[in-house]
């Protein structure tokens, strides 16, 4: 048996949704005539309450297109300094946007109004750029999953509103943050300026994130879109992937949480684990006692088909939607038996 907790993002299309992408109807997206790609937007938007939203090829190339529409060169956004944008998007912001990143210090991923606040740049002063968006991330990936507080969104919002700053959502695993603290789509469409969700990790798509936000932000965003290289043709056979991914594979991310939140309390009580992150949703990230173990647990594993991530100085597991209870039950007897291996 293998199982592989590399990413959320290694999951194969069901069957179901395989025969849903084949019967898909097609049409040029660059000349928005494809049905089954205007149906997902329409869907996406109205889940979040906002006017429109595009299809994108990449999580990375949303976040890049609203960072580009909400800056000018020169300018500086705010984000954690864990931030995807900033560690895993190849210094896009800089190339794309000719824009620098102050980065915060926040809580395993999540900042604070407070924090936005006092590092915002006086508007006045020509010796330092113009700061003009932020960028928050919900779940925040290297901080294990972590969910923001959303009263404390709303925080951020005041802040931002008071200094005429937009609000960008880099809501890749945002799926996540919805079922795990019981919120709706719509609380964050009344709140950001722009929200990019993917479709390929918790969901099971093969490909895909969508971006939304107002009808003209949209509308220049195809250009934008357009000059990343991002025009796509017959794509209702991928986005046909993400309608039926919204109908079937949201709920069922709780499955994947609460498989995550075993693990973090199996390897709380294993005595070569140091410390484990809070699990808060589909991400474990943990150390052990003895840093010059981490290769040696990563490869013993391997050894029984289970692959982990090396993160650093950190180990990391994501569960997901090809990581069935029998694979997780094998996971868990495989970590308990190598107890004795560190001891």
């Amino acid at each position: 048996m293998k199982v592989n907790l590399l990413s959320d993002t290694i999951t194969k299309p069901t069957p179901e949704m395989l025969k849903i992408m084949m019967d898909a109807k097609v049409g040029d997206d660059m000349y928005r005539e494809d049905p089954t790609t205007i149906e997902l937007e329409e869907k996406v938007a109205s889940m979040f309450g906002m006017e429109a939203a595009m299809f994108f090829p990449s999580g990375t190339m949303a976040n890049q297109t609203s960072i580009k529409l909400h800056t000018q060169p020169g300018d500086q956004l705010i984000c954690d300094k864990d931030s995807h944008i900033y560690h895993y998007e190849s210094g896009g912001v800089s190339f794309n946007s000719g824009v620098s990143c102050r980065l915060i210090d926040g809580d395993r991923g999540t900042i604070t109004a407070a924090q936005v606040d006092t590092v915002i740049n006086d508007p006045e002063s020509f010796h330092s750029p113009m700061t003009t968006l932020v960028s928050l991330e919900n779940t925040a990936n290297r901080g294990g999953g972590t969910c923001y507080d959303f009263s404390e969104i709303l925080k951020i919002k005041e802040v931002c509103n008071a200094h005429g700053l937009k609000l960008h959502l880099d809501g890749a695993r945002l799926w996540n943050a919805l079922v795990a603290k019981n919120e709706r789509a719509t609380q964050y469409g009344e709140v950001f300026d722009s929200i990019s969700v993917c479709l390929s990790k918790g969901l099971g798509c093969p490909v895909g994130s969508v971006l939304v936000g107002k009808a003209a932000y949209i509308h220049r965003a195809l250009r934008v879109r357009k000059m990343l290289g991002g025009a796509m043709r017959q794509i209702g056979y991928l986005t046909a992937a993400g309608i039926y991914a919204l109908d079937n594979n949201i709920n069922r991310l709780a499955d994947d949480h609460r498989r995550a939140k075993e693990l973090e309390q199996l390897l709380q009580h294993l005595p070569f684990v140091k410390s484990v992150t809070p699990v808060a949703t589909n991400i474990v990230i943990f150390e052990l006692s003895k840093k010059e173990d981490h290769k040696k647990l990563v490869e013993l594993l391997a050894s029984h088909s289970i692959f982990i991530s090396p993160m650093g100085t950190k180990l990391r597991i994501v569960t997901h939607l090809d990581y069935t209870q029998e694979m997780h039950e094998y996971v868990m007897e495989t970590l308990e038996k190598l107890e004795t291996v560190f001891n």
